[in-house]
């Protein structure tokens, strides 16, 4: 008799890292303390996992061999893989798994065989702040979205979660910066230096994702009426540190900020650090696996790239910490 997968639904004070946790989860506790921003909690109350989660997932079924799954992840650049029949959720396919089927020769067997079936999941219907609590609580860097039927319907990322509240965020402080200019013309006082700022989550192995900061920083540039070569500069550092974070740390955050004349792109990863920051800043040094590679990434760290366009350039690496780098840019001609 073929082997029954079924959700194990415990209740959540027994759940742990590796069971499903099926409905009704603990609601999260929300700070209310006077110093919690009200938007911030509006937002995470108003704003359902259905309208951030992605779609449009890849999916494979349990009898796909673990050759297939390397195949799409290699094509749609992706780091995981559902496996489901009918929308029948039954367990996920990582990059790790990949490459442990790749070192220990099972690449040829059927996933049903290797896959994780052990999932913690979110409902569509859930307020965001369940998806912000679930990626504090366990160390996931997605989480598979189900229906009230219990159905596959999308998959949500740390990334979705921090670009859809760095959106709404934006626009309200759009709004302060156009009041400001406009209280500024009309005072006849151009002496204000702009000022922006932006932060981007950036995940381990998030090849999906990779590139995307730097997409959105090229546009704020175009907005700005930024020069053009200077743009491309800008973003090609942004993409270069972006990748480093994504393929060759822990993860960590990208930010970009505008003051004073000067454009500033700052990367920062939670390890495991650089033991020879000279050799590492040198053309087509890398820590990339072959996995990696054979995605079109990691050729080299970017360091190099990133420093060659910069007007100033900083490194900084501790062992078991991790790395900031800051490129530096001048915005008007002839800029100190």
């Amino acid at each position: 008799m073929a082997e029954v997968h079924k959700p194990v639904i415990l209740p959540p004070p027994h759940a742990s890292d590796d069971e499903i946790i099926a409905r009704h989860p603990p609601i999260p506790r929300v700070t209310t303390d006077e110093d919690s921003p009200l938007v911030i909690m509006e937002l995470l109350q108003r704003i359902k996992i259905r309208d951030v989660m992605r779609t449009d997932v890849v999916v494979l079924s349990r009898r796909d061999t673990m050759r297939r799954a390397q195949d799409l992840m290699r094509r749609n650049r992706i780091s995981g893989i559902p496996i489901a029949e009918g929308g029948r959720l039954y367990g996920i396919v990582s990059v790790e798994d990949i490459i442990q089927a790749l070192s220990g020769g099972w690449i040829d067997d059927v996933i049903v065989k290797h896959m994780s079936n052990h999932l913690i999941v979110l409902e569509a219907d859930m307020p965001l702040a369940f998806a912000l609590k679930y990626f504090e609580n366990y160390n996931y860097g997605r989480f598979p979205v189900l229906n009230k039927e219990h159905r596959l319907v999308g998959l949500i990322s740390q990334r979705d979660v921090t670009r859809t509240l760095l959106y709404e965020l934006t626009l309200e402080i759009n709004k302060l910066e156009k009041k400001a200019m406009q209280s500024s013309q009309t005072s006849g006082d151009d002496s204000q230096a702009a000022y922006l700022l932006r932060e981007w989550s950036v995940l381990h192995n998030d090849l999906e994702n990779a590139g995307k900061a730097a997409n959105d920083i090229k546009a704020i540039l175009r907005e700005h009426n930024v020069d053009r070569r200077l743009t491309r500069r800008i973003a090609v550092a942004a993409y270069e540190l972006e990748i480093n974070i994504c393929i060759h740390s822990h993860g960590g955050n990208l930010t970009f900020m505008i003051a004073d004349d000067v454009a500033t792109v700052v990367a920062k990863d939670t390890g495991p650090g650089i033991p020879d920051v000279v050799w590492a800043c040198k053309d087509g040094t890398s820590t990339a696996n072959d996995w990696i590679r054979s995605l079109g990434f990691g050729a080299g760290m970017g360091l190099a790239n990133s420093k060659r366009v910069s007007d100033r350039f900083d490194i900084k690496s501790v062992m078991g910490k991790g790395t900031t780098v800051t490129c530096s840019f001048n915005l008007k001609p002839g800029g100190e």
